[in-house]
């Protein structure tokens, strides 16, 4: 006697994505919906303060050599995929004009997720090997709770290979962005101590 196939769920449809409530960010890898909560106060920190670092000298060559586009969690649509990166950075020989649609089709030169404990294995496992097979060059995962910057370009056969880790408070020189000295300790949240009482 045969074996019963196991019947799949259909794939997530931007329909699906669209119910979604609006205090969850929303996206669909491979066909599967996944929502994540807003960005907690230290992940936002560190969104900010790297947007802050890098859009003078590489959006606007403000003490730079300019040439990017980095906006903040734009929605991107690669194939099948519907992703919101925390960062995403665009050179603007590739891009040197904004689309009119609400999200962008061409894949980004270069993704920064900011990792959170509910968040770090998904943005490894899921959305990494997203980007990869999307075209996305470069890729950092900053981590503001263990004040650690990972710095992955793309390799052989789609794989990302680890060329730098980055950790404390000193000023870097990551790839892309190398041109600069990258601050790392402005990136860090001042958090409050997990003992204080209410």
């Amino acid at each position: 006697m045969g074996h019963l196939a196991e019947k799949r769920p259909a794939p997530a449809t931007y329909a699906d994505l669209e119910a979604v409530p609006p205090h969850l960010v929303a996206e669909i890898v491979d066909g599967v919906l996944h929502t994540l909560p807003r960005p907690a106060p230290a992940h936002a920190h560190a969104s900010s303060e790297l947007v802050f670092e890098l859009s003078g000298p590489f959006g606007h060559g403000r003490g730079g050599p300019g040439g990017w586009r980095i906006l903040m969690e734009p929605e991107l649509h690669l194939g099948a995929d519907v992703l919101v990166p925390d960062l995403a950075g665009w050179r603007l020989d590739r891009m040197p004009r904004l689309p009119r649609a609400a999200h962008f089709t061409q894949p980004p030169d270069w993704i920064c997720e900011v990792l959170s404990p509910s968040t770090s294995a998904y943005d490894r496992a899921e959305k990494l090997p997203a980007y990869a097979a999307a075209g996305v060059s470069w890729a950092w995962l900053l981590d503001p709770l263990l004040h650690s910057l990972e710095v992955f370009h793309i390799g052989p056969r789609e794989r990302w290979v680890l060329e730098h880790v980055f950790r404390g408070e000193a000023a870097v020189h990551a790839a892309p962005f190398d041109a600069i000295a990258l601050d790392l300790a402005a990136l860090w949240p001042d958090l409050e101590d997990d003992d204080t009482n209410p």
